[in-house]
């Protein structure tokens, strides 16, 4: 591989940065901003502004400071059939999806990593996560030195041949080192907030959104109690998570949670938030980066903004028995479960099952 780098800018400050730093290191850069999606695929008028067209003029104004070429690649098929479809497919099918993930795995990851691959180019993304050469053929992805923004969560699908010909640059610098960078070198992007939620649901809620892109709306059903009698009418299966309180439209004299939502049928379970944790979770879909042995002890996080926790794993063929010393609250089917060993990445897969 050459000193050749292709970065993912999309138009945040940390794309902008990790630019910045490859060209200071002597890298051949070239920028790319993926385009994902049209105003009409997530369902909002042709003559809306889409937030994405700024982010690409901010990505393009960074590349011209820094002197390097930038390109758009149109990736939204691809997108609408990786990302937004899994996610509209796993609401109805009663799971909670991790799109973030899903767009690394078969868009920066798949897509753009095809791309370099054709150039002889490194790929190089703004996240807060490191790769580190084991030995021969052999790396590892570990946590952003940043605990606050580390962003491995969201990378537990990178295989080897990924993590060989990419680059994370801000894997060792902490968020706001790199707003200083940013704003020494005055890009346009310096102080742009970041973005908090899935970026194609720019209108309304995920149900909203699901209902748009779908063309129908979801049948009402029963709220029931763990025993069977009906509390209510719900409006919807694809409108609650396991672990939700408000938003329910009923009142009790107690909070109650939800608990399962069973789409036979189409009814959501509510009761007491003790019924929401949980001890063993099965999980498929697997991806090792580390190679396991049966049975092993580690640190696992169901969820992206969630503390560690301690946990023991078996290896069951193509499928894994996770078992925390501690029950977990709200474990939701669709999510991912990501196995740490210290800082180094184990592997994860998509949670099946909880019991």
């Amino acid at each position: 591989m050459n000193r050749k780098a292709m970065i993912a800018m999309s138009g945040g400050v940390d794309s902008s940065v990790a630019a910045y730093l490859m060209k200071e290191q002597g890298f051949d850069c070239v920028g790319v901003t993926m385009k994902l999606f049209s105003n009409t695929d997530i369902g909002i008028g042709r003559d809306d502004v889409c937030c994405s067209l700024k982010d690409t003029d901010d990505a393009r104004d960074v590349a011209y400071r820094l002197g390097i070429p930038h390109y758009v690649f149109n990736f939204s098929a691809d997108f609408i059939g990786q990302v937004i479809q899994r996610f509209v497919e796993a609401y109805e099918n009663g799971r909670t999806p991790n799109p973030c993930i899903d767009c690394n795995r078969y868009i920066k990851f798949g897509r753009l990593f095809s791309r370099a691959m054709e150039l002889e180019s490194f790929i190089v993304t703004g996240h807060y996560a490191r790769i580190e050469q084991a030995g021969p053929g052999r790396f590892l992805l570990k946590k952003g030195l940043d605990n606050a923004k580390d962003q491995s969560y969201f990378l537990y699908s990178m295989t080897q041949e990924q993590l060989a010909h990419t680059l994370f640059p801000l894997g060792g610098l902490r968020k706001q080192e790199v707003r200083e960078i940013a704003l020494a070198q005055h890009f346009i992007n310096a102080k742009k907030q970041e973005s908090q939620d899935v970026c194609f649901v720019t209108e309304g809620n995920y149900a909203d959104f699901i209902e748009r892109h779908r063309g129908k709306c979801y049948p009402a059903g029963d709220f029931i109690d763990a025993a069977g009698h009906v509390l209510g009418r719900h409006k919807g299966l694809i409108r609650y998570t396991v672990g939700q309180r408000k938003g329910l439209g009923l009142s009790f004299p107690r909070p109650l949670y939800v608990c399962e939502k069973n789409l036979r049928d189409n009814t959501v379970t509510l009761g007491d938030e003790g019924l929401l944790y949980a001890k063993v979770l099965f999980a498929e879909d697997l991806n090792w980066i580390v190679p396991p042995p049966a049975v092993l002890r580690v640190m696992a996080k169901t969820r992206y903004r969630q503390p560690e926790q301690e946990a023991t794993v078996r290896v069951e063929g193509d499928k894994i028995r996770v078992e925390f010393d501690e029950p977990q609250r709200a474990l939701a089917t669709g999510q991912a479960v990501v196995l740490y060993d210290g800082d180094v990445v184990i592997g994860g897969g998509t949670i099946a099952g909880v019991a």
